[in-house]
């Protein structure tokens, strides 16, 4: 079974030369995300150990816009690795350039946008990131979206833009709401399902429950979003480095909890493992 994890952020060390935006550590803590480098020399260990095959790279808010660090793994090592990049939000000349100049790039598979923070929460409905979408399918580029509130917002954009592949971040889930209260969340998410052009991250999902491993009470709510969009349509994922230290789990075991536990048929997890994503973004395999 070919096994893909749809979100996984590396990051170097913060120096003078490097440095992270304001409050990022501060961010880290109040989220549960480790604070030493993430290389990608890490995670080709930690998926060797757990049998993932591909990893797509989100790079990390807290660097920025800089994506250079994901693009150097995915020219090293293109089978294991894709870049779904950063593109600034709040300036069209600047970020329509960033999005043309990646279509020269093999490893960058798509971008990945923000509506969650305070800075940027209110971007999709004033009118700040109108540009992006119909360059997106214009480009033929895949965005992922972590934008919690905006499910009625997103639909009206996915019938706007046919051609535009969405993907809904960690089934779209609003930050810290765990075990039955994801339900609401998750059904605004699965709801979307007339669309067909918008697919789900299935991601992070040891974090959204207060229960030990694995996880059964909220099962129900990964299946019910599984049984809505279809199995093509939905991407198991990690946030590696925020999950396993939180749950204080193993990467192996974030794969288990799906392919031992959840009760899919084969023919499913083949899609939700991998098939699905690299099919939906372009990553041949």
């Amino acid at each position: 079974m070919l096994i893909a994890d749809s979100q996984v952020h590396i990051w170097k060390e913060e120096t003078p030369d490097r440095p992270w935006v304001a409050g990022a550590r501060e961010r880290m803590v109040l989220n549960g995300h480790r604070l030493e480098p993430f290389t990608y020399q890490e995670a080709l260990e930690e998926m060797d150990k757990a049998g993932v095959e591909r990893v797509a790279i989100v790079p990390p808010s807290w660097e920025g816009d800089r994506i250079d660090y994901g693009v150097e793994a995915a020219e090293k090592y293109p089978d294991r690795f894709c870049v779904m990049a950063r593109v600034v939000q709040n300036n069209e000349a600047e970020g329509s350039a960033m999005m043309k100049d990646y279509k020269s790039i093999a490893g960058i598979k798509g971008i990945r946008l923000t509506f969650h923070r305070p800075q940027d929460r209110n971007w999709m409905i004033d009118g700040t990131c109108d540009w992006i979408w119909p360059l997106a399918e214009k480009l033929d580029i895949p965005i992922m979206v972590h934008a919690p509130i905006w499910k009625a917002e997103l639909g009206q954009i996915a019938a706007r833009h046919p051609g535009l592949k969405i993907i809904v971040d960690h089934m779209g889930i609003l930050a810290r709401s765990v075990d039955d209260a994801i339900g609401y969340w998750v059904d605004e998410t699965a709801d979307l399902h007339v669309h067909p052009n918008v697919f789900v991250k299935v991601s992070a999902v040891p974090g959204y429950s207060t229960h030990p491993f694995p996880y059964d009470n909220i099962t129900q709510y990964v299946k019910s979003c599984v049984a809505k969009m279809g199995a093509n349509r939905c991407f198991w994922g990690t946030d590696m480095t925020r999950i396993t230290d939180t749950k204080h789990i193993t990467y192996k075991q974030t794969v288990e909890h799906f392919t031992k536990h959840m009760g899919f048929a084969e023919a499913e997890l083949e899609q939700i493992m991998g098939k699905g994503l690299c099919d939906t973004i372009g990553w041949k395999y």
